[in-house]
């Protein structure tokens, strides 16, 4: 007897086939970084006697209403608000990744986006009804997946990078934007330094090159891409305000210590942090 061949909806295919692409890539990344022997461990050194910054860059006092910390508690809704002070193994980047991937934030942003574009339209591709609605939020899934993925996963693992959100304690909003905008471009890293945070840019941007291998024709050239990567930037932006204020509307998380970046050129800026 012949079996008929089994054709799944492209809300399904398409999503599966970026999918592929990043568990094709997760090996190579998991190899990328090894774990570091107990012999290449030093002992950070005494804090330098200058003032001590945040990781916005300003002097912060030693009093417990100003500090940028990581909670007690994880959260669900947004899994890589920071719940730990040390770095982050490979492994549990990974985990990070697929926690992210699930999280309810995630679904909720791609149900939103599927709808506005529902009602825009757009990509006028995928046409109109409820298989089209899906085409959206899948793609849409897709995308914040492989967002994730690049973000949190590859490029941090490879430059040993922080993927994770350090709260503010009792944030002001004029001090939040700047705090929420700062930290897409700046970045802790593995050691307790700043970065430029190079695996938020460039895994945004090769997220988004991926994502031209499912998404309609149409929308695989330089203008419609460049326009998904504004678009996820704000996203982005819009998830730091959250996440800052987070702590702050749910006080069980238990935001608490004191997390310093070392000044600039002082002795404990090169110290390094066990791995």
């Amino acid at each position: 007897m012949t079996r008929m061949p089994v054709h799944l909806p492209s809300y399904i295919h398409k999503p599966l086939l970026g999918l592929t692409l990043l568990l094709g890539c997760l090996p190579l990344t998991l190899r990328a970084q090894q774990p570091a022997g107990a012999g290449a461990r030093t002992t950070a050194l005494p804090d330098s006697p200058q003032p001590k910054q945040d990781l916005v860059g300003n002097s912060v006092p030693s009093g417990p209403n100003k500090f940028v910390g990581y909670m007690t508690n994880r959260s669900i809704v947004f899994p890589d608000i920071a719940t730990s002070e040390g770095p982050l193994t490979v492994g549990e980047k990974a985990k990070l990744f697929v926690d992210q991937s699930i999280s309810p934030a995630y679904i909720t942003v791609a149900t939103l986006n599927a709808a506005v574009e529902q009602a825009r339209n757009v990509p006028p591709g995928y046409g109109q009804g409820w298989d089209a609605y899906g085409d959206r939020f899948g793609a849409s899934m897709a995308r914040a997946s492989s967002n994730s993925f690049f973000s949190t996963l590859v490029f941090p693992s490879l430059l040993h990078q922080d993927p994770r959100f350090f709260p503010q304690s009792n944030p002001t909003l004029w001090g939040s934007i700047k705090y929420s905008l700062r930290r897409i471009v700046i970045t802790p890293t593995d050691r307790g330094g700043q970065a430029f945070n190079t695996s938020e840019i460039v895994g945004t941007l090769a997220s988004e090159t991926l994502a031209n291998a499912y998404l309609p024709k149409a929308e695989q050239n330089g203008r419609k891409t460049g326009v998904r990567i504004g678009t996820d930037f704000a996203w982005k932006f819009a998830g730091n305000m959250f996440k800052n204020y987070w702590p702050t509307f749910f006080h069980d998380l238990g935001l608490n210590r004191f997390k310093v970046i070392p000044d600039p050129g002082s002795p404990a800026q090169n110290a390094a942090r066990p791995q």
